[in-house]
């Protein structure tokens, strides 16, 4: 399962919606005993749920809420609280959290700050799960932890990578939350709490799991154990004490330490080894590697991959490459890291990539794309021949090569869209053609790449994508020559590269080995694309993609390095490129970065739109971080950029307004949080004036203004606050007029039990 990105963003021009995390969690805004037939409160509704005061029923987290410190304390992975809670006797106690959610808003912000409810969950072992991210990364350059601001305690991909887990066996196929499931030593449920209207029936389940339950054992003493003994321990008590020693240490005592966990490997003190890794000082990164590759649990296999990429000895890398081999056989993540790396290091069999360069540069600034009518001309031509020498296959294999130009061209494309109603049927009787031709030719004795190609890219345009496939790579291993570089060799290329990709991942799926050449056959391929004249922007992504989630993202990172430089207005890739930024150097790095961009002299007027995107993004991150200065402050600078790009590009106009409706919605919350309403009420009937059908769209941090103007609807509630209620409730009763559904519950919030 992937990391998810929380923002429902529109693609510039076209508003095209990406994946939203609002997919993954059903939320509830409420909880119920599971175990119970009925709701624990009943809610009266209807009319978009206007009648229900749910911001009263769980009030949203101010500032000063956010500011305090979480206080429960989490442990970094389900493995680690099984193994604390099989050594102390506690239960488990699994708790479910969604940004946006205005219950899930409620815990997190305010009752697991309060130190009366964090009391509940000391006697479990308690673990977090929430696919949202709130940190860009988990480690800094010294591999130093970066605790999630929301939760503490866990990185933000400790609380999303074991919600997979959790939710394959506990969750009963149901994503909710908030939700609080309690677990005993040996994995029974004791209670699973979710769907009901008040707090304190969930703090009683929690209150009465302990209580009716009988008391552990006393657990091991922990005062009296040395560090060193520690290292045995998963407990992150133990954990965050030995990464702090360590960081605090002198050099001999930091080599006690790993030498330590090389010889107490069932500690899988990963984080204390990646601070060694990471150090300056070479010969405990050595030592800390060493240590690594005793490793028995998958939870090194990310320290692994990322180790790899730091230079060392060849025979350094067999041992962890051997390492990963071993753990492959309960990791398929690692069996899969291994076969990349053995990949990478041989050259693909099929496709010469030092050819294909050499040709495609030789042939670089030449027309690629022949003239329409000579295309039809071409065809009629070897119609006609193929008529007068129905057996000849030569002739008959011409007349497909033919048909097969004419369908490819894009200027057929757009002489078929002219009328969108015949377009996809008239598209598909080329292919048609293209097939039957290709089949007379094959029966008649033609072989070769050229015939396999057709077939390929005929197949493909079909709909069979396994024949389209296995003929790419028919005609990619008979030889497809350097030279053809029209869009049928192009379309060739990438079904190769696509067929070797999902070979390669439906043998991880089914837990199969599989030969190494195949990921040199899929990084030779896209490296071609890259320099092919036909070759696109999707492709790139498609490569980048590919390998940033088989583990190599140094690879990575210089495929999409090249791909923008060819594609430098790229939405999908400027996506990819401010995860990148985010993941390897963190929130304030992203604005600098697009700064700079934007200072070249060649920058595309498209910029400034990137460049406020990349403070929107900062802000979020400063907000979820509790940096509101900064965020206030990354709000403006996205206004202005975006202000800008209208200036440059009046065709921003539309997109442009619709983030800084958002922006404005999002000064609105902070004003909220801080307590000016009057200043709240301002920025969210600004944000309604931009741009009204952006009201109910979400932000990065799970917010639409419509929610933060019911939120403030609900606080405008005494008498000095009558004119700005009655302000704001004309506002939305407009929006309302102009599109009902601007008032609705969100999506993933309808068919809740009500």
């Amino acid at each position: 399962m992937i990391r998810w990105d929380c923002r429902l963003t529109m693609e510039f021009l076209r508003l095209h919606a990406l994946s939203s995390n609002m997919a993954r969690l059903l939320p509830t805004c409420c909880l119920l005993l599971i175990a119970s037939t009925t709701p624990l409160w009943s809610q009266s509704g209807g009319n978009g749920g206007r009648n229900v005061n749910r911001e009263a029923m769980w009030p949203a987290p101010t500032a000063e809420d956010w500011a305090k410190p979480c206080l429960i304390t989490w442990q970094r992975s389900f493995e680690d609280a099984v193994t604390v809670a099989q050594e102390t006797g506690k239960a488990i106690l699994i708790c479910v959290n969604m940004d946006g959610e205005i219950a899930s808003e409620h815990y997190a912000g305010i009752r697991y700050r309060q130190a009366e409810i964090a009391a509940l969950y000391e006697p479990y072992v308690c673990v977090i799960a929430s696919v949202y991210r709130h940190n860009p990364r988990d480690f800094d350059e010294e591999g130093r932890r970066i605790p999630c601001p929301r939760f503490g305690t866990v990185t933000c991909g400790e609380h999303i990578a074991i919600e997979p887990g959790l939710y394959d066996k506990y969750f009963e196929g149901t994503r909710v939350a908030p939700r609080h499931i309690a677990l005993e030593l040996d994995g029974q449920e004791m209670y699973d709490v979710y769907y009901a209207w008040d707090t304190d029936s969930v703090f009683q389940a929690i209150e009465d799991g302990i209580r009716q339950r009988p008391e552990p054992p006393p657990p091991p003493p922990r005062g009296d154990r040395s560090l060193l003994d520690r290292i045995a321990s998963r407990d992150v008590r133990d954990r965050e004490a030995l990464e702090a020693a360590y960081r605090e240490a002198d050099r001999d005592l930091k080599q006690a330490m790993l030498t330590a966990a090389l010889q107490k490997p069932e500690g899988e003190q990963t984080d204390l080894l990646r601070l060694a890794i990471f150090g300056l000082d070479p010969e405990l990164s050595r030592l800390a590697r060493q240590a690594l590759a005793k490793s028995r649990s998958p939870q090194s296999v990310g320290l692994i991959a990322e180790a790899l990429q730091t230079p060392m000895e060849a025979g350094e890398k067999e041992t962890l490459l051997q390492t990963l081999e071993k753990l492959g056989q309960k990791s398929p993540k690692a069996r899969s890291l291994a076969g990349v790396y053995r990949g990478l290091g041989s050259a693909s069999q099929s496709v010469s990539l030092k050819n294909w360069s050499t040709a495609l540069a030789e042939n670089s600034g030449s027309e690629q794309s022949g003239d329409w009518q000579a295309i039809e001309s071409r065809l009629d031509y070897q119609g006609a021949m193929s008529k007068a020498n129905p057996d000849d296959p030569e002739i008959q294999l011409q007349l497909v090569e033919a048909s097969l130009a004419l369908a490819v061209d894009p200027q057929t494309a757009e002489v078929l869209n002219a009328d969108p109603r015949t377009a996809a049927q008239y598209g598909r009787l080329l292919f048609e053609d293209v097939r039957q031709h290709a089949e007379k030719a094959e029966a008649l004795g033609a072989e070769g790449w050229r015939l396999h190609a057709a077939f390929a890219v005929a197949a493909h345009h079909l709909g069979n994508q396994q024949e389209a496939y296995a003929r790419a790579i028919q005609a990619v291993e008979a030889g497809m020559p350097e030279q053809a570089q029209g869009w049928t060799e192009m379309l060739v290329m990438a079904l190769f590269a696509s067929a070797r990709q999902s070979a390669i991942a439906d043998a991880i799926r089914q837990k199969r080995d599989w030969p190494h050449r195949w990921l040199s056959d899929v990084h030779a391929a896209y490296n071609v694309l890259a320099e092919h004249p036909h070759g696109t922007e999707a492709q790139v992504a498609a490569h980048y993609d590919f390998m940033k989630a088989m583990g190599v993202r140094r690879q990575a990172a210089r495929i999409l390095d090249r791909g923008l430089q060819r594609f430098p207005g790229s939405w999908d890739l400027h996506q990819r490129f401010r995860d990148q930024v985010l993941e390897r150097r963190g929130a304030e790095a992203l604005e600098p970065t697009y700064d700079a961009l934007l200072a070249r002299p060649d920058a595309p007027a498209l910029m400034h739109w990137y460049a406020g995107f990349a403070a929107l993004t900062t802000a979020e991150y400063h907000k979820r971080a509790g940096r509101l200065e900064q965020t206030q402050a990354a709000y403006e600078r996205a206004l202005q950029h975006y202000e800008n790009s209208i200036q440059k590009q009046a065709e921003t106009r539309e997109t442009s307004d619709h983030y800084i409706a958002l922006i404005l919605a999002g000064q609105a919350r902070l004003a909220l949080e801080a307590g000016d309403l009057s200043a709240a009420l301002a920025d969210i009937l600004a944000s309604f004036d931009r741009r009204p059908q952006a009201a109910a769209s979400f932000d990065g941090l799970g917010f639409s203004p419509v929610a933060t103007a019911k939120m403030l609807l609900s606080q405008l509630q005494d008498e000095e606050g009558a004119a700005m209620r009655q302000r704001l409730q004309q506002a939305l009763d407009q929006l309302e007029a102009l599109d009902p559904s601007l008032l609705e519950l969100p999506a993933y919030e309808r068919g809740i039990p009500q």
